[in-house]
């Protein structure tokens, strides 16, 4: 595969919040791009990122060996996005971080196509309590096991227009007197911008150096969670109160909540996602990251503002308080 000259690539999990600027920044690079999705009609609207016929949307269930070899017919590179942050019953951790992982790796490998970049995360870890972070770990190990010169990129929490991060945060401050400080607020964050991610993600995919390798992506910064969840305040130009919540207690009510998740509705906590706060999610030390591909981070103060007023009372027409400041700090 040339630099100059990009083929068709195929990218799994197409439709999400990643997927959908991975697809329209290598548009911009010329790339004929096939968007292969459980829900195609949840893609369409990506067609419009590229020239007329340059972005397709297939149906494909990655748990599906036969559904990925067809995926990846004549397609030059792929990559893998497909992941979630809750399981439901009909779509488990094991079956999409790593059946699907591992058909796509063994796919790309029996079809000899050159490139193929996987998206894992920070945090990743097979003696991990959280179900996430063990079947992601395990996810790459499949994915190195089948295709050892795929590219591994692990993102830290990712934020942007869309995310379900700050937009988490910033949802339950407009609706409750206090958001919860879990743990004390003490676990740290590196927070990477979506458009970073993407950018990382297209020179791993046209970077032969690049091949074999793993890249931490995180942010200009670390932030606390009780920093974060100031930074929320801050931007929405609220006053809710902090209140302390240990982890036992935040496990145990996480339990209860993704309750919810049985019946087809997003909750707004899980056990698994409290258990993952128990541990920092930063780049680790020595680490290859943005730096390497040649990306310059973002940082969240510059980007947080342009989606976060929606929360404000008044929206973009909010008045500033004039002791918003002070509030945030104290």
């Amino acid at each position: 595969m040339s630099d100059a000259a990009p083929g068709l690539i195929t990218v799994f999990g197409g439709s999400g919040f990643v997927g959908g600027q991975v697809v329209r920044l290598l548009a911009r690079r010329g790339w004929r791009i096939r968007v292969a999705v459980r829900r195609p009609d949840r893609a369409y609207r990506l067609q419009t990122s590229g020239h007329v016929g340059q972005i397709q949307a297939v149906r494909c269930d990655a748990t599906d060996a036969a559904q990925v070899e067809a995926a990846l017919q004549g397609a030059d590179a792929a990559i893998n996005l497909i992941g979630v942050l809750y399981e439901t019953r009909s779509r488990s951790f094991e079956a999409l971080h790593v059946e699907a992982a591992r058909n796509i790796a063994v796919a790309c490998a029996a079809a000899r196509i050159e490139r193929l970049v996987h998206m894992s995360a920070i945090g990743a870890n097979p003696e991990s309590e959280s179900r996430y972070a063990c079947t992601k770990a395990a996810g790459e190990m499949a994915v190195r096991e089948a295709k050892p010169d795929a590219v591994i990129i692990r993102p830290s929490i990712v934020f942007g227009s869309g995310d379900s991060f700050l937009n988490k945060f910033a949802s339950m401050a407009s609706m409750a007197p206090a958001l919860p400080l879990i743990g004390g607020g003490k676990t740290r964050f590196q927070p990477v911008y979506v458009g970073d991610v993407a950018e990382a993600i297209a020179r791993a995919v046209e970077r032969p150096d690049a091949a074999g390798r793993t890249f931490e992506l995180g942010g200009p910064e670390v932030m606390t969670f009780e920093e974060v969840l100031k930074l929320v305040l801050h931007e929405t130009r609220r006053r809710n109160g902090l209140i302390p919540l240990p982890f036992f207690a935040a496990r145990a009510i996480g339990s209860l909540a993704q309750i919810t998740a049985l019946v087809g509705i997003a909750p707004v906590l899980t056990r698994d996602q409290v258990v993952m706060l128990e541990t920092d999610n930063v780049v680790a030390e020595g680490a290859e990251g943005l730096a390497e591909l040649g990306v310059e981070p973002t940082g969240v103060e510059a980007i947080a503002p342009s989606y976060l007023w929606r929360y404000r009372r008044g929206g973009q027409f909010s008045e500033r308080p004039s002791d918003t400041a002070a509030t945030v700090q104290a």
